[in-house]
């Protein structure tokens, strides 16, 4: 029998979830107006893992209707997936608080 997913079964941080599918990483729900997309561009190897090392932080627009330039409201390139998901969420708040 195949498991349906549900909301309860996403990552979340700081109450909102977080999914991913390969380098890309998706934060917020996407049923708000705005959700951050999360680049990694870069990794680099300490010891024996792989850690994240470039990502590209896109505050965007959930509207179907614009066109993928369109929907890009704020972007930067920070270091570390740590710092990437700390300015993600900020914008992210405070834009769904307007």
């Amino acid at each position: 029998m195949a498991k349906t997913k549900n909301k309860d079964d996403f990552l979340l941080f700081k109450g909102k979830p977080l999914v991913r599918n390969g380098n890309t990483i998706y934060y917020g729900n996407m049923s708000d107006e705005y959700v951050v997309l999360l680049q990694v561009m870069g990794t680099r190897k300490v010891q024996d893992l792989e850690l994240t090392d470039r990502v590209l932080v896109q505050l965007i627009k959930t509207d179907p209707d614009l066109s993928p330039f369109e929907r890009i409201v704020k972007k930067v390139e920070k270091r570390g997936l740590y710092s990437a998901l700390d300015i993600g969420s900020v914008w992210l708040e405070r834009e769904l608080k307007k």
